[in-house]
């Protein structure tokens, strides 16, 4: 048996368009979502993510700032420039793409960035939110995770979910968000000594290690909801998630593909949270 794809291009597109029709009304109230992101260096991959949310910003109706920085630019001008954008009326949200030169802190850049505006979701005080269960804006992989298991008509109440992988970025904050949705969660990490025999006990298997195919069938309960957050380049130039999917997709349930599963989600919920802050900023909500 074949299992079901979860499709994020066509969740994102709905998405998008919630979040289009969002932006209509309130730019008939004179307020326009603005997101500002900041680019240091010239990492491809990072290039290419933001020409993304450019185009992201475009299709919807945003406003949008990008700043690209030379490599050798110092810590003290970007902390200057984070600064002035939170201080800018026109950005609701502020994103600096990482990675960033070796030579600047991240966590003084992150640490930096205004709170409302933080639409990475990375500041201390909105994981803090997060971690006790207050509103906050959410870190927007993990966001994504979530809504592609919730709108594959999943319910994760009382489910055991496992999540592989315990990077700040994905499967710390998703691991937080799927026991905010009454699942029971465990996490497995590189010092695991039973990690399969742990994975084949989740009705939900969340997977971010970031090595091409590593899961494959042997790690999977027949029938469980499978999603993939890796992103890996091949040798061949093709992508690959973590999980091994020829083989998986013939034991699981519902399962995301590599690529058009998560990664189309990122970007939406960096959307989302836009326009969230954006709403917040200007008391509308």
């Amino acid at each position: 048996m074949t299992a079901s794809i979860i499709s994020g291009k066509k969740v994102s597109d709905e998405i998008r368009g919630s979040i289009s029709d969002e932006v209509k009304e309130l730019v008939s109230k004179n307020v326009v979502p603005g997101l500002a992101v900041v680019l240091v260096g010239e990492d491809a991959a990072s290039q290419v993510y933001v020409r993304n949310k450019e185009k992201a910003c475009h299709d919807l109706g945003f406003y949008s700032e990008v700043h690209r920085l030379p490599a050798e630019t110092s810590e003290q001008q970007l902390l200057a420039l984070v600064d002035t954008l939170n201080q800018q009326d026109t950005i609701d949200g502020i994103l600096v793409q990482l990675p960033l030169p070796s030579h600047i802190n991240e966590k003084s850049v992150i640490n930096a960035i205004s709170v409302h505006k933080d639409v990475d979701g990375f500041h201390p005080v909105n994981v803090g939110n997060l971690v006790i269960g207050d509103d906050s804006l959410l870190p927007c992989t993990p966001a994504g995770v979530i809504e592609l298991i919730k709108r594959a008509g999943v319910e994760l109440s009382g489910k055991h979910a496992v999540v592989i992988g315990r990077s700040n970025i994905v499967g710390k904050p998703v691991s937080l968000l799927l026991q905010r949705e009454n699942a029971t969660v465990t996490m497995c990490h590189s010092r695991t000594s039973n990690m399969a025999e742990l994975a084949r006990q989740a009705d939900v298997l969340v997977v971010a290690i970031g090595r091409a195919n590593f899961i494959d069938s042997s790690y999977v309960k027949p029938g469980a909801v499978v999603i993939d957050v890796g992103m890996n380049r091949l040798e061949n130039g093709k992508l690959a998630g973590d999980v091994d999917f020829e083989s998986v997709k013939e034991v699981s349930g519902p399962i995301t593909p590599v690529p058009g599963g998560v990664g189309p989600m990122t970007i939406t919920m960096l959307m989302k949270n836009t326009l969230t802050a954006a709403k917040r900023n200007h008391g509308l909500v």
